[in-house]
């Protein structure tokens, strides 16, 4: 269990069709929440995320926080100051239901287990708030496919929401996005060990890890750069190997890690529900297209763009930022590093967001001074 809470909450009609008769969220927290309710703080993971902001890696979290420096003693999001909540999404594999959870027959969800859009998401997270005696979100806070869940808070529960980040992603996935995502997706289905979706039984080893490995791979490129790449890398061999001979170029031995690392520790499964979940991502489904629910919009929104992003370019950012009525403009996050800048560039993300917080109206302590 780690630094994990448990909610059992109610079933869950979902977007496109069927249901969940029951859903479990797995979720941290960071602080307590104040008399007033009024400093609570949802921030939303991205795709191979999950609910450990804040503390070391160990047996219970196979990495560590993976936005540790925002929560540090005088950083935006100060324990000591703010109640911040992260929980694990709808059809995860850190806790909440997701296809690797068990179904009512005690039987892995597996093939069964029913597609999920983004709204689906925020709908759990909303159903999470009385759990945790959470009346409103002084701000919602997310990167990527995080960010796709801060958005759709703020177009669909603008009582609940008193300010948005909103960090390296569009109001849609582009034809792009779909393109790289569908082809990590046929990896993993295309893996004879994937059985349908209904592996969860194989023996150790004999699940379909290798199409996993290959959707990391494809996906780990689109998060970096090329001149990252290959400034790190250039043709450079992997050290003690021949790559004219069986050996690996360096950059081949990088990809290798991350794809073993990412099928030691998640689900594919789950990878391949949130991954369709991130290609349905449109705010205009329903609403009058993409135009007309941006100008919806009547919460404050921080805008956040990485602008080396092959995956999100800031085009998507800047699109958000004219079609939000409340939005501050756009904030441009320089790095070397690509999508994967929205993790790294700690100190500019930890801008925009104290530059949320302050937007909502609900600084519960005055300005605190940023440390990193």
């Amino acid at each position: 269990m780690g630094n994990r809470q448990f909610a059992d909450l109610g079933g869950i009609t979902l977007e496109l069709g069927g249901s969940l008769p029951a859903v479990r969220v797995a979720y941290e927290t960071y602080g307590s929440l104040n008399d007033d309710g009024s400093n609570a703080v949802l921030v939303l993971h991205a795709l191979t995320g999950d609910s450990h902001l804040l503390g070391e890696a160990g047996p219970a979290h196979p990495t560590p926080g993976w936005w540790a420096p925002l929560l540090q003693t005088f950083a935006p999001l100060d324990p000591a100051e703010w109640f911040v909540v992260s929980p694990n999404v709808l059809g995860g594999c850190q806790g909440t239901t997701g296809p690797a959870s068990d179904a009512p027959d005690a039987h892995p969800w597996g093939s069964r287990f029913p597609r999920i859009t983004v709204r689906d998401q925020i709908e759990v997270e909303r159903q999470l708030m009385p759990h945790l005696g959470v009346g409103h979100w002084a701000a919602v806070i997310g990167g990527s496919m995080g960010a796709m869940r801060s958005l759709e808070w703020a177009i669909t529960h603008p009582d609940l929401v008193d300010a948005a980040l909103v960090v390296a992603v569009g109001a849609s996935a582009t034809a792009d996005q779909i393109g790289t995502q569908t082809a990590q997706i046929h990896a993993i289905t295309s893996d004879p060990a994937w059985q349908n979706g209904d592996y969860h039984d194989a023996p150790d080893g004999e699940g379909p890890h290798r199409g996993m490995g290959v959707a990391r791979r494809v996906a780990h490129i689109t998060y970096r750069t090329e001149g990252e790449l290959d400034v790190r890398f250039g043709r450079d061999p992997q050290p003690g190997e021949d790559p004219l001979g069986k050996g690996r170029y360096a950059v081949q031995s990088y990809l290798d890690h991350h794809a073993d690392k990412l099928s030691r520790r998640f689900d594919a499964g789950t990878y391949v529900a949130l991954t369709d979940a991130m290609t349905t991502h449109d705010v205009g489904r329903g609403r009058g297209g993409v135009a007309a629910a941006l100008a919806s919009i009547r919460v404050p929104v921080v805008v956040g763009g990485v602008d080396t992003d092959r995956l999100y370019p800031l085009r998507l950012q800047q699109e958000l930022a004219d079609l939000i009525p409340t939005a501050d403009g756009l904030h441009v996050i320089a790095s070397p590093y690509g999508h994967d800048g929205f993790l790294l560039e700690v100190e500019a993300v930890g801008e925009l967001v104290q530059r949320t917080l302050d937007r909502s109206g609900r600084r519960v302590s005055g300005d605190a001074p940023i440390s990193y």
